[in-house]
């Protein structure tokens, strides 16, 4: 390793506050801010701080926010949607990063990690894996700058056509106070949620780490719900950070989908998004290689925009590279004999 390491220094929610100031234009992803790491701790996890990544100048290169993960063999380091890059994202830059992050904590006091976990754009050494993916690699972006009628021209027929037979079924649209939020949820909503997941195959978490989520991301955090003849049949929660929100959670019944509730639903929240200051809103993962079930969803969410985002994929950087490959060897070995049944 020739490049010199970055410098790092741990960030206060101040300090991190100041920091994304500066940068107005940077994306910063709401899973990268003090604010999910409060929603992490309140679910009994333990976040490990968000770091500033500087080269020798002094210029802020990148920033990253770990989550301590522990597991049997595999204590890890998790960067959740990140790192954030604040100068240009290059090879060169990517790999000093990734040497500088395994050289901070392959001895660190307070946590004895495997691997780190981050997104790469660029797969290069030290990067290998992952034992596991970690996050969406594709996703469908909506510009929210353009006004409501442009905006609404720029959807696929099928949506624009859903959204008004939905008003003419008499679908009504409620934004929920954040007062009611989690009584509503968890008596009106999370029902919809677990029939959502027994239909579409997937398995939801229970009531209250979305409880925890409206609770932790208030601030940031809203909640519409669709009704029909005074029911609530479909809803979603967004988050909105500086200027960029993201379809978060959903759920809808089939009385939902036969009125086509979901699609003016979502309408209805791209256009109070774009209300409180939103100038884009990202409907998170579609289908992609290593995400293949995704598909159930992609068809929905290409009603509403062409703009496919790549996000770079997510690699271990193994710490200990020797029992990195034993662990993996040995994961492998029973995930080939749990296929077998």
């Amino acid at each position: 390793m020739s490049a010199p390491l970055f410098r790092y220094d741990r960030l206060d929610e101040t300090e991190f506050g100041a920091l994304a100031d500066h940068h107005p234009d940077v994306l910063v992803p709401i899973e990268q801010t003090p604010a999910w790491g409060r929603f992490e701790a309140a679910l009994g996890r333990k976040p490990f701080g968000i770091w500033a990544y500087r080269d020798a100048d002094g210029i802020l290169v990148a920033t990253a926010s770990f989550l301590r993960i522990q597991r049997r063999l595999r204590e890890s380091l998790v960067v959740v949607n990140g790192p954030v890059w604040f100068t240009a994202r290059t090879p060169a830059a990517e790999r000093v990063l990734m040497h500088t992050v395994r050289h901070q904590f392959r001895h660190d006091d307070g946590a004895a990690p495997l691997y780190v976990r981050m997104q790469v754009a660029t797969p290069q050494l030290p990067a290998a894996g992952p034992l596991e993916h970690g996050w969406y690699e594709r996703e469908i972006v909506v510009d929210l700058e353009p006004d409501e009628k442009a905006l609404l021209a720029g959807f696929r027929p099928n949506a624009r056509n859903s959204i008004r037979r939905a008003r003419k079924a008499g679908v009504e649209i409620r934004s929920i106070p954040r007062k009611e939020w989690i009584a509503v949820f968890r008596e009106e909503l999370f029902p919809i949620l677990q029939e959502t997941a027994e239909r579409d195959g997937f398995s939801s978490f229970d009531s209250t780490y979305y409880e925890a989520f409206l609770v932790q991301l208030a601030d940031h955090a809203g909640l519409l719900v669709a009704y029909q003849d005074g029911r609530a049949v479909s809803w979603l929660i967004t988050t909105l950070y500086r200027g960029h929100a993201v379809y978060y959670f959903a759920g809808s019944t089939d009385d939902a989908r036969r009125t086509f509730a979901p699609y003016l639903l979502l309408w209805e929240a791209f256009r109070a998004l774009k209300a409180a200051g939103a100038r884009s809103c990202g409907l998170t993962g579609i289908v992609s290689e290593n995400y293949p079930q995704l598909i159930n969803v992609t068809t929905f969410k290409r009603n509403f925009s062409k703009n496919v985002v790549t996000l770079p994929t997510t690699y271990d950087i193994p710490l200990h590279p020797l029992r990195y490959r034993a662990v993996a060897a040995l994961l492998r070995a029973r995930r080939k004999r749990s296929s077998r049944g």
